[in-house]
C-alpha cells in the first residue's frame, strides 16, 4: 500500500491567513529539565494549514464541527491536476470544462500548484466559476478539497463560493499539500477534531492506494 501525506506541517513558519492567529507551540514541561514527561500546548486559528470549514464559518445558522458528517471525510476520491493551467502565472477561474471529462468521485481534490512557497502566503489564487458548485452537486460530490487557503478570492468581500458549496451540501477542505500527487483515483481520509461550536478544524489528510 502506498500512502501520500497531503497535510501541511503546522509550525511557526507556516503563515496564517493575514490578520489571523499564527500557529505557536509552547513546551510546558521537559524531561531534560526534570519533568516526568515532555508536554506542550498549541495556540492557532482553526483555519491554519490543512483544515476543513464548518458551515458555521460562513453561516451563523450552519452546522459546527462536532456535528460534522464524518463519512464525508473518508472514502473514494479523485485528484484533478490543473497545475498546467496556472503554470504561466495567470489565474483563470476553475470551470466545468476542466472537470467534466474526469470520472468524478464523491471527494474531489483540485491541484492548482499555485502555492509554491510554503512559508509565503499566496496573494492570488484561482477560484470556482459560477455554477461549478451546483454542477458538482449534480455529479454526487460531497467534499471539495483544494491546495489553496480558500475557495473564494483572497480579498473577497462576499464569500460566494463558500455559500454556493454550503447550499450544495458540499464540505470544504482547504490548504491541502498536493504537489507530489499525480492525477487519478485514490482512497482519502482527513478526519476533523470534534470541537464543540467549532467553525473549522485542522486535519491530518492522506491518500492511499492498495
Amino acid at each position: 500500500m502506498q500512502i501520500w501525506d497531503i497535510t501541511r506541517t503546522l509550525s511557526a513558519e507556516l503563515p496564517p491567513w493575514p490578520g489571523d492567529v499564527q500557529f505557536s507551540y509552547k513546551a510546558n514541561g521537559r524531561m531534560a529539565e526534570g519533568g516526568l514527561v515532555n508536554s506542550g500546548s498549541i495556540n492557532m486559528s482553526l483555519h491554519n494549514g490543512t483544515h476543513c470549514d464548518a458551515k458555521f464559518h460562513f453561516d451563523d445558522n450552519g452546522w459546527t464541527m462536532e456535528q460534522a458528517k464524518l463519512e464525508r471525510y473518508f472514502g473514494p476520491a479523485v485528484v484533478v491536476d490543473l497545475s498546467e493551467r496556472y503554470a504561466g502565472g495567470e489565474f483563470p477561474q476553475i470551470e466545468i470544462a476542466q472537470l467534466e471529462k474526469v470520472a468524478i468521485q464523491p471527494r474531489l481534490l483540485l491541484r492548482t500548484g499555485v502555492w509554491r512557497e510554503p512559508h509565503v502566503f499566496p496573494q492570488r489564487i484561482p477560484v470556482l466559476a459560477p455554477g461549478v458548485a451546483e454542477w458538482m452537486k449534480s455529479k454526487g460530490v460531497t467534499l471539495l478539497g483544494l491546495d489553496v487557503p480558500s475557495v473564494d478570492e483572497m480579498d473577497a468581500k462576499e464569500l460566494v463560493n463558500h455559500n454556493a458549496l454550503g447550499a450544495a451540501d458540499i464540505n470544504i477542505v482547504e490548504s491541502l499539500e498536493l504537489s507530489a500527487v499525480a492525477a487519478g483515483r485514490y482512497h482519502f481520509v482527513a478526519l476533523p477534531l470534534k470541537i464543540a461550536g467549532g467553525d473549522g478544524s485542522p486535519l491530518r489528510a492522506m491518500l492511499w492506494r492498495d
